[in-house]
């Protein structure tokens, strides 16, 4: 372990970038320069894949347009969804770096070399992980809001529309919580968590057994 502490992302900063890029007209269809090229550019593009994906599940629950429209959709949905978990695969790489909890030339690979303290707790769910349910929690309440602002529905959609807010940001603060929790144990040498690996094989052709299937019936 390092004797200077790491600089890590803190939960409000994740917060303030995930709905300061909701509110930007331009988003997600044109991405800003991230904070810096490393664990933001990461975060904010995990952020932005999670953003078009949920477009992506609206437009797919269509039900006046033809099936290649919605074939589109799914298509674009699990090419959305692959980069959303590569870019939080990276983000944890990069947090293990910085608490120098695995060695950085194997931090990439399928058999990253662990560098994590004697007695330290392994985490279920990773910081990654965390930051990418603050993505989505973010959109909830983006989206949610909205709804409290809406003119052309009665008051009982508007209050209910309320309650549902102020429960889904308590949910994202706690989640910011137990992310500051999960990273100032890691940097303490108290936990460490690790990446890991999705294997989306649905996207894979070598791997999905209709795609291998397709391919050999030619």
């Amino acid at each position: 372990m390092s004797d200077s502490p790491p600089t890590l992302p803190r939960a409000a900063e994740v917060i303030a970038l995930h709905d300061d890029l909701l509110a930007r007209a331009d988003w997600p269809g044109d991405e800003p320069a991230p904070r810096d090229d490393g664990l933001w550019r990461w975060v904010q593009s995990n952020h932005r894949f999670n953003c078009r994906l949920w477009a992506e599940e609206d437009l797919a629950r269509r039900t006046k347009v033809s099936d290649s429209e919605i074939a589109a959709n799914k298509r674009a949905i699990d090419g959305f969804n692959q980069a959303r978990n590569d870019a939080t695969e990276r983000v944890d790489e990069l947090l293990l770096i910085a608490l120098g909890l695995v060695d950085a030339a194997s931090a990439r690979t399928d058999a990253p070399v662990s560098t994590v303290p004697a007695g330290a707790r392994l985490n279920s769910e990773t910081a990654g992980s965390m930051i990418d349910r603050m993505s989505i929690m973010a959109l909830k309440v983006h989206a949610m809001r909205a709804q409290t602002l809406r003119t052309d529905v009665d008051a009982a959609h508007v209050d209910s529309s309320r309650g549902k807010l102020a429960r889904l940001e308590q949910q994202r603060a706690d989640l910011g919580q137990c992310l500051d929790a999960l990273l100032a144990d890691a940097a303490a040498g108290r936990a460490y968590f690790k990446v890991y690996r999705q294997f989306k094989m649905y996207n894979d052709p070598r791997f999905n057994p209709a795609l291998v299937a397709e391919k050999a019936r030619g």
